[in-house]
């Protein structure tokens, strides 16, 4: 059975580049008649605040966005839902990469990185320096040889293979403070799940092909299969990237200023120039695709 996820991060109200993605996401998964997992991505516990989980429900349910899978409320997520229940997937994963030498620890800082990588990719300093696992306050990486490439499988498109970027190159699958690291969490709970189709904005590239190569050293095959559609972003003034602490681009905000749910799709669309009436998330989706042709 195909299945895909919607993923939101709590750290932060929804903005309309998350609605966008999740529209997509809706809207592939209606083609491909596939379920959809809602999948809320809370590891960073410090980041993760109340009222932004409670948000993602008002957001999905106020825009009639659906959903098969996962928690209906903030009580079951926590309950039952939440990363912190499986905790023993991702650590029985980066046992594995220990036990077959895939990784090595690094105990370099932020700054010591800037100041060695002017674009702040992390150069392999400690790649042979045997520094122990069990040592307090390092960072678990994976090795990723010099010009390593991935297969990726573009939706309704031939099959891919890129070159790992400089900003993945040894990336971080365990961080200082224990916890499992995004590429990590991210794929084995996609795994876990039986995802066959994902949904993301353009920025998240890099990021596939870190999980992608992180699935191919697990030995999870069935990840390879998965089908990929990046989209692209929504953008705001002086054409960056939307940020959660944007206050008015977030929906909790459109729809505190009287916006209904079609005016919420019509504003995307605007924003985006598709020039067309909306009044749902199938028909943003249609525009959206017919755009890019």
């Amino acid at each position: 059975m195909n299945k895909v996820r919607i993923a939101p991060t709590p750290s932060g109200y929804l903005h309309i580049g998350n609605v966008l993605s999740f529209a997509l996401t809706a809207a592939l998964a209606e083609r491909e008649q596939a379920r959809i997992l809602l999948r809320i991505d809370d590891m960073d516990q410090q980041r993760a605040n109340a009222n932004y989980i409670q948000d993602i429900f008002d957001t999905l349910n106020f825009l009639e966005l659906p959903w098969h899978e996962g928690p209906r409320d903030v009580q079951e997520f926590n309950a039952e839902w939440s990363q912190v229940h499986r905790m023993p997937l991702y650590h029985e994963a980066l046992k594995r990469l220990q036990q077959i030498g895939e990784l090595f620890a690094c105990d370099c800082s932020r700054s010591q990185i800037k100041a060695l990588s002017a674009d702040e990719s992390y150069p392999g300093t400690c790649c042979h320096k045997a520094l122990n696992f069990n040592e307090e306050q390092v960072n678990w990486r994976i090795q990723t040889p010099p010009n390593t490439q991935v297969s990726i499988n573009v939706w309704q498109q031939k099959e891919q293979t890129a070159t790992l970027p400089a900003s993945i190159q040894y990336f971080v699958v365990r961080k200082k403070d224990g916890n499992p690291a995004y590429q990590l969490s991210s794929v084995v709970d996609d795994m876990h799940f039986g995802i066959t189709h994902i949904v993301r904005g353009a920025d998240l590239w890099p990021s596939t092909l870190a999980q992608l190569y992180l699935a191919q050293a697990l030995g999870a095959d069935d990840f390879g299969q998965v089908q990929f559609y990046h989209h692209r972003l929504i953008t705001g003034a002086g054409g960056q990237k939307l940020s959660k602490s944007a206050g008015a681009t977030s929906v909790k905000y459109l729809r505190e200023q009287g916006y209904k749910p079609g005016q919420v799709y019509q504003h995307i669309a605007d924003t985006m120039q598709l020039e067309q009436t909306i009044t749902n998330l199938q028909q943003l989706a249609e525009a959206f695709w017919a755009a890019q042709k």
